[in-house]
């Protein structure tokens, strides 16, 4: 279904916005982290725990909402994950120790992980070709709007009113299904009652799209990786430099903005080059950024090297995004985005416990960041020698 330039920037605005929460939600957990730690004096490997728990509830949702998206309709599923993390959230300021902010944090993660795939899967429908992959790079580029919107409360609110006052803000987002049942077309949600679980993996899997779910599970796996055991940990690395809790606060508010630029270069980029070549760029650039932010020494290097990352990781994101629904005809496309969305979510779950334990252990962080390199050099590589970019309608 193409849609006309008046209907596609809508369709942006009310998919991105969405996007919007579903960032500043995972962005609140990074500024949380270092709150609990000294509130329910909690180890490295606790904390670990705490950024892992809601990857892994992100992978059960990518897998299961994907999948129940193609089956039951786009528009009805979207509406179904913004509804599971928001009340999620009201639920968390009730929490009294880890484990229940744990179990919370948990069936969170159900509902985020859900959401962005089955967001993606509407946009890639409703356009073709380059315009396709610009349009997804750019509602991806919300994410970054929702760090700001994060890094803000973070600084502004949280200090004053506590994280539990911050995240009862966030739960207001379940008023946003009103805008996406009235905003959202009727054509995201066609439905295939015929397709059930086991004949959708066994078509993704088949020998036509076998590779394709290969390669993108494994870039999946490593650009989440390297995304969330970088970012989630990143104000509580700042802390571990000497900066206090608000300056560390301040410095990740200040990065969030270089995603921002990321994005539109990565957008502009689409139809100059491939996808293929984009990515690596971008790759090659995060290898950079994370090199640079392990050894960095001043609090200048640290900036410059922290926006560096942000610029990069999350650039390599959106073309992910703008990669990921193309290798996959449209009624298997929930299913294809859903399954190598949620073996990345292995990744985003192993990189903040690998960092918490590792931390735990005494490693320090110019050496944890050596993880990270060495996860995106396999990265190019399968990019490299077994991506093929295919274009589907």
């Amino acid at each position: 279904m193409e849609t006309t330039q008046k209907s596609g920037l809508k369709l942006l605005m009310v998919i991105g916005t969405a996007w919007l929460f579903d960032a500043a939600d995972v962005a609140l957990l990074s500024f949380i982290m270092p709150l609990i730690k000294q509130e329910w004096s909690l180890s490295a490997s606790q904390i670990g725990l705490v950024g892992s728990i809601t990857t892994v509830g992100m992978m059960i949702g990518a897998f299961l909402f994907g999948y129940l998206a193609d089956r039951f309709g786009k528009k009805n599923i979207m509406m179904v994950t913004l509804l599971v993390f928001s009340i999620s959230n009201l639920l968390l300021a009730l929490t009294t120790d880890v484990n229940q902010f744990l179990l919370v944090r948990f069936i969170t993660g159900i509902g985020l992980g859900g959401e962005l795939p089955v967001a993606s899967t509407i946009i890639a429908d409703s356009f073709s070709g380059n315009k396709r992959s610009r349009m997804l790079i750019l509602v991806d580029s919300f994410w970054a709007i929702g760090w700001i919107f994060a890094s803000l409360l973070a600084t502004l609110v949280m200090p004053a009113y506590g994280w539990k006052f911050t995240v009862i803000i966030t739960s207001v987002t379940a008023l946003y299904t009103l805008v996406l049942r009235n905003h959202l077309p009727a054509e995201t949600n066609v439905k295939n009652d015929k397709l059930n679980l086991r004949r959708a993996m066994k078509q993704i899997w088949s020998p036509e799209f076998r590779r394709s779910t290969l390669c993108l599970s494994i870039l999946w796996f490593v650009i989440m990786f390297v995304y969330y055991g970088l970012f989630l940990w990143l104000p509580s690395i700042l802390i571990q430099r000497n900066l206090s809790i608000s300056r560390s606060f301040l410095y990740t508010f200040i990065t969030s903005f270089a995603q921002l630029p990321g994005y539109f270069l990565a957008a502009y980029l689409m139809g100059k080059l491939s996808r293929k070549k984009v990515l690596a760029i971008y790759i090659i650039g995060t290898i950079v950024g994370a090199f640079l932010f392990g050894t960095a020494q001043t609090e200048a290097m640290v900036l410059i090297s922290g926006c560096l990352l942000s610029f990069f990781t999350l650039g390599a994101w959106g073309i992910m995004i703008a990669l990921t629904p193309t290798q996959y005809p449209i009624e298997l496309r929930g299913m294809g985005i859903g399954f190598t969305q949620a073996i990345g979510r292995i990744g985003a779950t192993i990189g903040p416990y690998l960092i918490g334990f590792s931390l735990g252990i005494g490693i320090n962080t110019t050496m944890i960041f050596f993880y990270f390199i060495l996860a995106l050099i396999i990265g190019i590589a399968v990019l490299t020698f077994g991506m093929i970019d295919t274009d589907r309608k």
